[in-house]
């Protein structure tokens, strides 16, 4: 928009701005419905994103507000503008943001219908997935089931008629495949933009898998009619070879006789027609070989599946008797060949037969020789198994005619004489007839054996290759099966790391579903170590054997390997990632929590896992939430509540509420804790373990009300709260005790179903609590108003009172029941009744009562109701009653009555009775006999009365109140410090300085507040960087204050220690001077009896040393409880003048302006000191705040030069008679001490 058209429009400022704003944010969020893509196939990851849709539906709606404001604002400014091109630029921008609204609506929309179809149609896909791999099962479950039966025709016939079966059930199962397929292919063609990577490998993987199974089947089916058709056929077939090898032996029979005849070698026509007619059977033979080979291998298969039948008898004579006619055939065709020949030169045919023999032998064994090496793969060395098969078939052919060859030699050697062998060897050369027989026996006796020779050489050579051969083929099996099973694995486990998302797509509550899942997966595949190792090592096996692996194996191998390397890196770096991921932004990390706070805050985390707060701002960090930090300060502005119960109730009712724990019912809180199995009460917790309960907790909240629960800012909240209440040091770990007293205490339910809930935590399994787990409980109770500031008024933080008062009550018994501690709590203990109070003050905040205040003249009356038991129709709202406030003639030590639901008739006709009867009394019976509404618990120097008005009665119940409790004294030292008030403001009021004409002297003197405020005028401002932040840096910067006093003690006490120890000594050496035996080293000395009236006095005197020390340190503890309680009430005295002057009231009038009070700083809990009148007063004691007696009037005069440092040199009259006060407790301490150290001498 130009610059000149804002100046002379400044409205179009504002409306460019908001304008610019709506639209980035359209923006944005169009391009997030864009980004955001979804598993196609996965419900969990579309619901999911359904469920973000439907929320980002609800913002865009819960924004329109603004579009209309904008459009309104618009309209405004065209009619308050006459510029044209103002009003052109507004008409433009009005029209382009609602252009782009409804686009951003209708894609959102579009995107939600999609979503949904998206659900529909992956429902669908996913159920016929599920029947598609339920038919693969069935179907590998059969394949899986058949096994080599027997070689019948019935078993055959059985065989394919269940592979029939199965191709029929694959035929009516393709069309859940096929259902499959089709919605898988909808889901990847409508839903391409998507991530389909899940779709697409399952359905590669089904179809992958059914293609196989129906190939088996298809091999199976075939391969089972031709042994069916092979088995029909062999009894024809074996009837018909018998045949025709009985016409062949008729006629070798015929030639066998020819061959015999006489004069055969002078017919030489005779011979060559027998030969013709020998070589035209010996065809048919060879002819026959194949047949007969597999004649006989069918035959044995059906004979083994036979076996132990009188069929396996019967087939076996006809396979034997076919085998020994076929034996005999070739037989007496080689004897017919051997005639023949022999009828012409024999020895040269022997000659001539034994060399084709030796070259046929030469041939084979050059043959066996080029089947070498061994293939790499299985099919390589199955089709060289099955060409040596046929090899071996050739050479058991082959046998008979060398077998023959060979022994016709060794006759013919044998039967002819040296004559004939002279006639028939003939040389160029005439040589002597017995050198002509030696040449031609040497001849043919020398090839013989060659011939001998290397037809074994042959066979050793066949059945060594047949060896490599077999283990060739087994380790190239199982090399097989190996890579198969281990492919199949990689690939599943590949299908699931396909349909991984990103990480950074993942939602953060998923993050640990996701982890656990490939942890899972993980362990999955670890076994597949061992398959990568088996088939290396059988791959190195066959390298040893001499047997090179195939490329097609080695590429297997190697492809195998890298998947897995790859399947091992790739699940490795996913939980890698989601481990950062899930630390970075899982429940684990607190990030949900970092919106919890606002700019310039950020959330950081220490090592121990507590949060803490950085102010970027300011460049400052605290341990407290910046809410929370409010919250404090306004809990400020109840410090003029001067009783101090309901103060601290009505702080706690603020905590609450904001909280959110008024919420939470006990029934709830209880199913959390159980839910995170929070039952062993002393373990501790850490931050972790807190979070998570408080989600827990608090997401169980938003559900029923989801407009005032904010989870992170609420659970982080209450983790604060919690570590300011339980863990001031920040160690991140707290009792779980601790923590159910924290949120049981503040949930929402009745008062005694909490007291029962809580004492069942100390209680032991019969039900009955000591007193160990009743300090337990209530001391755990006690740090919920010790961290308000407040724990003086209910007795201090030591809680061995109030316990000693149960067991009291409880007659001293050794254990109390639940009974008994109700009892006891429905008393109200002083330690405990701030919790009561806070249930009044909750059921008082919607109370209404028709009447009218008698001060302020409120009516009518909301929240607590005060009626007078002194004077008819006197009533007081709460607001009056906590700042103290009377009208004249009435008296805070009157009766009064306080109700926090609207009275009854009843209880009105009671009331007038009661007035009637205090008519009739004395102002001096009601100071005589007051009565609380609580059961007061005295300590020692600790804890004295509160500063609830002790003739308040009626607590609630109303119709219940408790049994008045004797007044307690008032002659310890706080009641001194009280008078030492009181003693101011007459002074004070002497001067005439602050008081307003309307109040009287007397009123002036009932409420010190007056005083504090008015002495906050003349306070200098403190730099707020001086003051704690929280309550837990007030506890520390008090707690190390005090290390330095704990430290100079425990000096003291060695220094007495070492003093015993030399006076110890000195006994000693006066025992070895008069020669007695040696006295024991003390942590030795036992009682024993003693040797002589010396050494009695000596061990006497040793024990009263002992009982001295420990009254000694018994007085020392009880003077530094004093010194700390003084020292607490100085503090809270010192922190009261600081006190912002316009957060005081005095009777409804302003005691200062605002421009003069003192800013309250950062700091979480008010540590005030409140005194209500001459009838009540409050001790303050915190825990552990100890401190020597003999440093108690330095300890004084150092708060009290603080005091003198913080007052301006023109103020001193006022500050004077504050100091002579001061100086007057000094000397009153001072007293108190040597008193006690009077009584420890008398002692």
């Amino acid at each position: 928009m130009p610059s000149s058209l804002l100046l002379e429009v400044p409205a179009l400022a504002d409306f460019n701005r908001v304008w610019t704003e709506l639209t980035d944010w359209l923006s944005l969020l169009d391009r997030v419905i864009k980004s955001q893509r979804v598993m196609v196939g996965d419900l969990e990851d579309i619901n999911e994103m359904i469920i973000k849709q439907k929320a980002t539906l609800q913002d865009l709606e819960q924004r329109r507000p603004q579009l209309e404001e904008l459009i309104t604002a618009a309209q405004n400014l065209k009619n308050k503008t006459s510029n044209q091109e103002a009003r052109t630029v507004i008409t433009d921008r009005i029209e382009r943001i609602q252009s782009q609204w409804d686009e951003v609506q209708e894609h959102l929309q579009n995107r939600r219908q999609q979503l949904n179809e998206m659900l529909k149609d992956s429902t669908q896909w996913l159920e016929a997935k599920e029947e598609a791999q339920q038919v693969l099962g069935q179907a590998r479950a059969k394949l899986e089931s058949w096994k080599e039966g027997p070689y019948t025709m019935d078993a055959i016939q059985r065989k394919i008629t269940e592979t029939k079966q199965l191709a029929k059930d694959l035929r009516q199962w393709q069309i859940n495949v096929d259902v499959a397929n089709d919605l898988a292919l909808k889901l990847l063609r409508d839903y391409s933009a998507d991530d389909t990577r899940k779709v697409h490998m399952i359905t590669e993987n089904i179809n992958a898998s059914w293609a196989s199974i129906h190939k088996r089947v298809s091999e199976r089916e075939t391969a089972l009619e031709e042994t069916h058709r092979l088995l029909q056929q062999f009894p024809l077939d074996l009837e018909k070879f018998l045949a025709w090898i009985t016409e062949a032996e008729t006629t070798a029979n015929v030639l066998q006789d020819a061959t015999h005849k006489e004069r055969l070698p002078e017919d030489s026509k005779g011979v060559r027609e027998l030969m013709k007619q020998w070589q035209d059977l010996q065809g048919e033979i060879e002819a026959h070989t194949d047949i007969y080979h597999n004649l006989d291998e069918n035959g044995q298969k059906i004979l083994r599946s036979l076996e132990g039948s009188d069929d396996a008898v019967l087939l076996q004579r006809r396979l034997d008797n076919m085998n020994f006619k076929w034996s005999e055939l070739r037989k007496k065709s080689l004897n017919i060949r051997s005639h023949l020949e022999a009828s012409s030169d024999q020895w040269k045919r022997l000659h001539l037969s034994l060399q084709e023999l030796l070259v046929w032998l030469q041939l084979k064994d050059d043959e066996l020789s080029r089947q070498a090496p061994i293939g790499g793969d299985f099919p390589a060395v199955q089709k060289q198994n099955d060409v040596h098969r046929a090899f071996k078939r050739e050479l058991k052919t082959k046998e008979p005619v060398i077998m023959s060859t060979l022994e016709t030699v060794r006759i013919f050697l044998t039967e002819q004489p040296l004559e004939g062998l002279e006639k028939l060897y003939q040389e160029p050369r005439e040589l002597p007839p017995e050198e002509k027989a030696q040449n031609v026996t040497r001849l043919l006796r020398k090839q013989a054996e060659e011939v001998n020779t290397e037809w074994e050489k042959l066979n050793l050579h066949s059945a060594d290759w047949q060896r490599k051969i077999d283990e060739a083929l087994e380790r190239l099996q199982e090399l097989q099966e190996a890579t198969d099973e281990l492919e199949l694995k990689l690939r599943q486990a590949e299908v699931i790391k396909g349909s991984w998302q990103p990480v950074g797509d993942l939602l953060i509550d998923s993050l640990q579903d996701h982890l656990e899942k490939v942890k899972a997966l993980r362990g999955e595949i670890a076994p597949l170590r061992e398959n990568v190792s088996h088939i290396n090592d059988l791959a190195r096996q066959l390298t040893t054997l001499g047997i090179q692996l195939s490329p097609y194996n080695l590429s297997t191998l190697e492809d195998l390997n890298t998947r897995w390397k790859l399947l091992q890196v790739a699940v490795e770096d996913r939980i890698r990632q989601l481990h950062e991921a899930h630390r970075d932004f899982g429940p684990a990390s607190q990030h949900f929590l970092s919106t919890s706070v606002q700019g310039p805050w950020e959330r950081a985390i220490s090592p121990n896992k507590v949060p803490y707060y950085i102010n970027h701002e300011t460049q400052t960090t605290c341990w407290d939430h910046p809410k929370m930090t409010e919250l404090y300060q306004s809990l400020a502005d109840l410090n003029n509540v001067r009783f101090s119960a309901y103060r601290t109730a009505m702080k706690l009712r603020r905590l609450q509420k904001a909280l959110c724990l008024d919420l939470l019912s006990l029934s709830a809180a209880c199913d959390a804790l159980d839910q995170h199995n929070l039952k062993q009460n002393d373990q501790p917790m850490d931050i972790l373990q807190i979070i998570n309960c408080l989600t827990t907790v608090y997401d169980r909240l938003q559900q029923e009300h989801n407009n005032l629960v904010n989870v992170p800012l609420c659970v982080d909240m209450c983790l604060n709260w919690l570590l300011n209440v339980y863990d001031t040091g920040r160690t991140g770990r707290i009792r779980v005790l601790s923590f159910k007293t924290g949120i049981i205490s503040l949930c929402k339910a009745h008062l005694e179903d909490k007291y029962r809930y809580l004492f069942k935590q100390v209680a032991s399994s019969t039900g009955f609590c000591d007193q160990r787990r009743l300090g337990l409980l209530l001391h755990d109770s006690i740090q919920i108003p010790r961290q308000l500031g407040e724990v003086a008024s209910f007795g201090g933080s030591n809680i061995e009172p109030s316990v000693r008062s149960c067991f009291q009550f409880a007659n001293n018994k050794p254990e109390i029941e639940a009974a008994l501690f109700l009892d006891w709590m429905r008393l109200e203990p002083q330690s405990m009744v701030w919790l009561p109070v806070l249930h009044r003050v909750a059921a008082a905040e919607t109370a209404k009562h028709q009447a009218k205040c008698n001060i302020c003249k409120e009516c009518p009356i909301i929240g607590f109701r005060y009626r007078s038991l002194k004077h008819f129709n006197y009533d007081i709202c709460q607001s009056c009653f906590f700042s103290g406030r009377v009208a004249k003639g009435h008296k805070m030590h009157y009766p009064m009555v306080e109700y926090c639901t609207p009275t009854t008739s009843g209880e009105d006709v009671r009331d007038f009775a009661k007035v009637l009867k205090n008519k009739f009394r004395t102002k001096r019976y009601f100071a005589k006999h007051p009565r609380m509404g609580y059961l007061p618990v005295q300590t020692v120097l600790e804890g004295d009365n509160m500063e609830t008005p002790v003739t308040l009665i009626n607590f609630w119940p109303v119709d219940s109140a408790p049994a008045s409790s004797p007044q307690l004294s008032h002659d310890d030292t706080h009641s001194r410090i009280e008078h030492y008030a009181s003693r101011l403001a007459e002074m004070e009021n002497s001067n005439g300085s602050y008081l307003n004409d309307s109040i009287s002297p007397n009123e002036s003197i009932d409420d010190e507040h007056l005083l504090i405020q008015h002495y906050c005028q003349s306070l200098n401002q403190d730099s707020p960087l001086s003051q704690p932040r929280s309550p837990a840096q007030i506890l520390i910067s008090l707690e190390s204050e005090e290390r330095g006093e704990l430290e100079r003690i425990l000096a003291d006490l060695e220094e007495e220690n070492r003093n015993l120890q030399a006076e110890y000594d000195r006994l000693k050496q006066q025992h070895e001077h008069k020669g007695l035996s040696p006295l024991p080293s003390p942590p030795e000395m036992m009682p024993t009896s003693p040797q002589s009236p010396r050494d009695a006095e000596l061990i006497a005197e040793a024990k009263l040393l002992r009982q001295h020390k420990g009254r000694l340190e018994a007085r020392m503890q009880i003077l530094e409880d004093h010194n700390k309680q003084l020292e607490s009430q100085l503090h809270r005295l010192r922190q009261l003048l600081e006190q912002p002057q316009a957060e005081a009231k005095v009777n409804g009038t302003t005691a200062s302006s605002p421009s003069t009070s003192l800013q309250r700083s950062d700091s979480s809990q008010p540590m005030l000191l409140r005194v209500v009148g001459s009838q009540t007063s409050e001790s303050m004691g915190e825990e552990d705040l100890l401190s020597p007696p003999q440093d108690t009037s330095t300890g004084l005069e150092e708060v009290m030069e603080q005091l003198n440092n913080s007052f301006p040199s023109s103020r001193g009259h006022n500050v004077g008679s504050l100091f002579h006060l001061a100086d007057d407790l000094g000397r009153a301490m001072e007293s108190l001490v040597s008193v006690m150290t009077d009584e420890e001498g008398a002692e």
